[in-house]
């Protein structure tokens, strides 16, 4: 009876920290946290046609950067400030995996949290549509947005790929933004706090739900 137990207990233990529970459980705090208008977003045409994506993250940044997405990263280097936060306008490089050989740029259209933003981009989730204002989430064990699920239209949910990120674009010069790191994030989207009552949240919430869950200790 005791090895019986013993099994289930393990078990249990493996599908808690397993990719395929992680993936259920982040969804979950997802769509509990931030079910609104702008987690499934608008999709929409071009009015020239099918539309890439480097056309339209040129258009709505205003980064002046030509050549397929997965270029982006380099090329900014030394004409436009560069980090690894996510701020309103600038353009997330996310790096060439699996099926997607070229790369993909998207532009942040808001910061829901420190590890939510939305996007506006062309040619993910439908071939040359534009989706504005869809979800994605930082699933980087570190919160550094080296990892991203995006949203993915047919399933209406956050694809399950970890696409990884070379970093955000920005439409200031070199050096002119300092990356302040996911601390400053948090404190930009979230409203001010009294001491108390910030410390009443602690109690009763995770600060960064996310990430336990990936390190299996949510």
């Amino acid at each position: 009876m005791k090895i019986v137990r013993k099994a289930i207990f393990v078990g249990a233990c493996a599908m808690l920290v397993s990719p395929v529970f992680a993936r259920s459980a982040i969804d979950r705090i997802v769509s509990g946290n931030y079910a609104r208008g702008g987690i499934t977003g608008t999709v929409s045409s071009s009015p020239s046609g099918d539309l890439q994506c480097v056309p339209y993250a040129r258009q709505l940044s205003g980064i002046q950067i030509y050549g397929d997405a997965h270029t982006w990263w380099k090329q900014a280097k030394g004409r436009y400030a560069r980090g690894h936060v996510p701020r309103v306008g600038a353009v997330m490089a996310v790096r060439p995996f699996h099926n997607s050989h070229l790369g993909h740029v998207a532009m942040v259209s808001e910061i829901v949290d420190s590890r939510t933003i939305l996007l506006s981009h062309a040619n993910w989730s439908y071939p040359g549509k534009i989706e504005r204002d869809v979800t994605a989430l930082d699933v980087s064990p570190e919160n550094d947005w080296s990892e991203v699920r995006i949203w993915y239209g047919p399933s209406q949910n956050l694809g399950a790929t970890h696409w990884p990120v070379a970093g955000f674009i920005y439409n200031a010069k070199p050096g002119a933004i300092p990356d302040l790191g996911s601390d400053r994030l948090a404190q930009v989207a979230a409203p001010p706090r009294t001491a108390l009552e910030a410390k009443t949240a602690r109690k009763h919430r995770h600060a960064d739900p996310i990430g336990e869950i990936i390190a299996g200790t949510y």
